[in-house]
């Protein structure tokens, strides 16, 4: 299950896209309205789902995709025929579950309605519902409660037809145990790869051969249509760019009010040892207290070395005395005048005279000692001037995006004046399609995939704007597009070139690389076929690597395709077992020395009881939904299959 969906990305992408927005709203309105004039796309029984239906739900999916997404979502996602086949099968299922609720009554409580608007999160606020952001969130969406509840109350009441059977669903143990035994065995196996490198050298591809595959695939050839493009790109290198020369004095005094940045100031690592002093005490207690420090600070002069154990013994201040007396790096500012001088006046290994501080006296030793450090303005002069320019780019560049924009719309069917105002270059790119950008080989030296700017061209946004009406057809700027907080693009079609399939000359490497690429994987699949073969009558170990342990759970980097290959290998007889795998360039053979169980009650699989449950229920919700299909003789008409075939516009 795992790999399925490691290794079917595209397809559940698709799922999620669909999955994601259930009810085509934020909190699921099911306000839809089912009597029309417009041909029904679906007859289901005396109801049907009918174009406007189709295109309210598919508007309102891209809408919530785009939000979710901050407009970086790709509308072609769902431009295809399964996406709109997965889109109208949702409307289906919605007026099954209508029309079984509707026939049979069902109908929510007062207190269920409520519970229900409580538990969800969007109305919470640190895990409880909240009055105050229940209304906040219905009027951001411009819904009155009344309007919002009876909407709840009808997606409840739906819910009521298939909810039981998700709720009640449970995988089978016997069904569990197994998955969990077959996730968990163990194999250890050895490969021996036969890679199609090795063969491309003797492979021999002739023009006739190019020519016959060039004939036979121009639909896989064609390339869709495409634009060159004219755009500009403001981003923080333009900006710094626009910054003038500095003057010296504007650096100096950026140096001078942030010194602490480029200088460490002088601090001592320092050890001490306290005499207390009482509070209040009398003058005889107190210069028997300077006596006692003074003595102690004469045995540390005498041997520096012994400082730690002195400070064990003798020192008052039982937070530091078990450390040796150690108080760590002190720099200016950290302790009361007096004894900041003295510790500053000691050079290292020096112990100070006794100093008065407000719990007692300190004998003081500097373990090291550190001057101020750092660099000069001449040293730090070019961290300074681009610390400042970075900082002057900055406002720079919100004062170029507002002129950019006016720019742009003041002068519409061109970049030049834009440009030449801001300090910015034209620049020029092509083979840019509206799914994508086309690579160097389709589209030549001047490929926008090719390009530094291959991330900007190729988001989303700016080709949605390039094949826009307004800058396609009419030839116009498109607006300023954000790509990111520090980076805007301008662009404005230069060229359209149709759809077509390249000559053959432009194709002619491209098709010999992929006809020796083909031959070589077969000549490579022959071999290890062969070499496989010969294993069933004399097993051997000549070629295969080092033995490795797996599991469907632990793949231990093995491709899905070999794993597949290695627990298919039955190991029933005598091991060991042999099997192969055509892989992308080469041909594995897989040899299964041991197989073993696993720990079925792995950290891993704690889960998966839940994980499958629901799995189990999705698949029942699928089974209740196909037997209700045809109770009402679920009939898709040649408007609907049309549709789904080649969207709205080709039923127009």
């Amino acid at each position: 299950m795992f790999d399925f969906i490691r290794t079917h990305q595209r397809l559940m992408q698709l799922i999620l896209l669909i999955l994601v927005v259930p009810s085509f709203v934020f909190l699921g309105i099911s306000g839809y309205s089912f009597v029309t004039a417009d041909p029904a796309l679906v007859e289901i029984g005396k109801a049907s789902v009918n174009r406007d239906e189709f295109v309210q739900a598919q508007r309102s999916q891209l809408q919530q995709m785009q939000e979710s997404s901050q407009g970086r979502f790709d509308p072609a996602l769902l431009d295809n025929p399964q996406a709109r086949q997965a889109l109208l099968d949702q409307l289906i299922d919605r007026k099954l579950q209508i029309d079984v609720a509707t026939r049979n009554h069902f109908s929510v409580s007062d207190g269920a309605l409520r519970r229900a608007i409580a538990a969800m999160p969007q109305l919470q606020v640190d895990g409880q519902f909240s009055p105050d952001r229940y209304h906040e969130v219905l009027t951001s969406y411009g819904l009155t409660p009344r309007d919002f509840e009876a909407g709840q109350r009808s997606e409840l009441a739906l819910d009521r037809v298939l909810g039981p059977v998700r709720d009640t669903a449970a995988l089978p143990a016997p069904v569990l145990d197994g998955l969990k035994r077959a996730l968990t065995e163990e194999r250890t196996i050895r490969l021996r790869v036969f890679k199609a490198g090795d063969h491309a050298k003797d492979v021999q591809v002739s023009d006739k051969d190019i020519q016959a595959w060039y004939d036979g695939h121009q639909d896989a050839l064609r390339l869709p249509d495409q634009v060159s493009a004219d755009y500009l790109v403001l981003d923080e290198a333009a900006a710094l760019a626009s910054v003038p020369t500095i003057e010296e004095a504007r650096l100096k005094d950026y140096y001078e009010q942030n010194k602490s940045r480029y200088v460490v100031p002088a601090r001592v690592n320092v050890s001490h040892i306290l005499v207390k002093l009482p509070a209040g005490a009398s003058e005889e207690v107190a210069k028997t207290a300077l006596a006692k420090a003074a003595g102690i600070a004469t045995r540390a002069r005498a041997e520096p070395s012994g400082f730690a154990d002195l400070a064990r013994k003798e020192s008052q201040d039982a937070g530091t005395a078990r450390e040796g007396g150690r108080l760590g790096w002190i720099q200016r500012g950290t302790l009361p005048l007096a004894m900041e001088q003295a510790v500053f006046a000691l050079k290292q290994g020096e112990v100070s005279d006794p100093v008065k501080g407000p719990d007692g006296y300190h004998v003081f030793m500097a373990d090291q000692v550190q001057p101020e450090q750092g660099e000069s303005f001449e040293q730090a002069r070019a961290k300074v001037e681009d610390e400042v320019r970075r900082q002057l780019a900055a406002d720079r560049f919100a004062d170029m995006a507002t002129k950019l924009t006016s720019l742009v719309y003041d002068n519409p069917s061109s970049l030049d004046p834009a440009a030449k105002d801001l300090g910015l270059q034209v620049r020029k790119a092509d083979g840019i399609a509206r799914d994508r950008l086309l690579s160097a080989d389709e589209a030549g030296a001047g490929a926008a995939s090719a390009s530094g700017d291959s991330a900007i061209l190729g988001d989303v946004r700016v080709r949605q704007a390039l094949f826009s009406s307004q800058v396609l057809t009419d030839k116009q700027n498109s607006g300023v597009i954000e790509i990111s907080p520090d980076t805007m693009v301008v662009v404005r079609v230069h060229d359209v070139t149709p759809s077509h399939v390249p000559a053959l000359d432009q194709v002619k490497n491209h098709i010999r690389a992929q006809l020796t690429d083909e031959r070589a994987r077969a000549a490579a699949v022959a071999e290890g076929e062969k070499v496989l073969a010969s294993l069933g009558a004399q097993p051997s170990t000549e070629g295969f690597g080092e033995p490795a342990t797996v599991s469907r759970l632990d793949p231990a980097g093995l491709s899905k395709d070999v794993l597949d290959a290695a627990f298919s290998i039955h190991t029933d007889k005598a091991l060991p077992a042999f099997g192969g795998v055509a892989l992308a360039r080469a041909y594995a053979i897989v040899q299964v020395d041991a197989v073993r169980p696993g720990t079925t009650d792995a950290p891993a699989l704690a889960g998966l009881g839940q994980q499958m449950a629901r799995v189990w229920g999705s698949v029942e919700r699928q089974a209740v939904l196909a037997e209700l299909r045809q109770q009402l003789g679920v009939k898709v008409t040649d408007e609907g299959r049309k549709l789904i075939e080649q969207g709205d516009s080709g039923s127009n």
